[in-house]
């Protein structure tokens, strides 16, 4: 139970509010997304997108995509337009091939993360370049502070020694701590448990948090999440993120 409270002139504690976990915490189910399989493309939707729609989850503040996807070898998203969008992928398994009219071409693996700003326009494509594994990785998209940006292209990959780090920054507004930077006041959090490890986000006021969990479960402040789940919380304050007795990796968001 989270409780809010303020204190009068005489400093005498009165409490205006109790939350219980589950009304603090709001679950979108892994099984409860869109799902699109086009043969050669196995998505999950967290959000509306493309033919699918769900006015109920068309995103969560400036969050707008969540799609997991599971390319067959060989596969991939032939050369399209993008504007006035920060897209990133986030590669979970095989080979992760973008190449874009900024001319950067390139091939990411597990725990490399590629950052688009789409800005005034670009095109890029995205294949898997394998002939026998299949590419899986998570693609993001999230609204941009304004309009108009020049196009931009970054990269991220985890600093040597630093792979399993619990709690690392790796897209954040300012760039801090070598992370990519991106156009929004969002803060993406890479996160990392063993068995029976712990974090703890803080939250402040007028923010919002999402969890998107890649591999569970996981407990988010009381409440367990599995594979493919997402969660998001938007009070103020201290939200512990545990293990159980499996590894756990997963992406926090902190948003304005």
């Amino acid at each position: 139970m989270q409780v809010k409270s303020f204190y009068n002139a005489a400093h005498s504690r009165i409490i205006i509010s109790m939350k219980t976990t589950s009304e603090l915490v709001t679950i979108r189910r892994s099984e409860d997304r869109g799902h699109a399989d086009h043969g050669w493309l196995n998505s999950y939707h967290s959000f509306s997108f493309g033919s699918y729609h769900a006015p109920a989850h068309s995103g969560f503040r400036s969050l707008r995509v969540i799609n997991q996807d599971i390319v067959a070898p060989g596969g991939g998203f032939p050369t399209h337009p993008h504007q006035n969008m920060e897209i990133f992928s986030y590669v979970l398994e095989g080979t992760l091939k973008h190449q874009d009219s900024m001319g950067n071409n390139s091939e990411l693996k597990p725990g490399q993360i590629q950052l688009m700003s789409a800005g005034t326009g670009i095109t890029h494509s995205e294949f898997n370049p394998s002939s026998t594994d299949p590419l899986h990785f998570l693609q993001i998209w999230i609204i941009p502070d304004r309009t108009g940006y020049k196009p931009g292209y970054t990269e991220w990959q985890p600093i040597d020694g630093a792979e399993d780090t619990s709690k690392t920054p790796i897209i954040t507004a300012d760039g801090r701590q070598q992370s990519a930077k991106i156009r929004q006041d969002v803060d993406v959090f890479r996160i990392k448990l063993n068995p029976e490890e712990s974090i703890t986000h803080d939250l402040r006021d007028g923010r919002g948090l999402w969890l998107q969990v890649i591999n569970g479960p996981v407990q988010l402040h009381g409440t367990e999440l599995k594979s493919g789940d997402g969660a998001s919380i938007e009070i103020r304050g201290s939200y512990r993120i545990e293990a159980d007795q499996q590894p756990v990796e997963a992406l926090l968001f902190d948003l304005r």
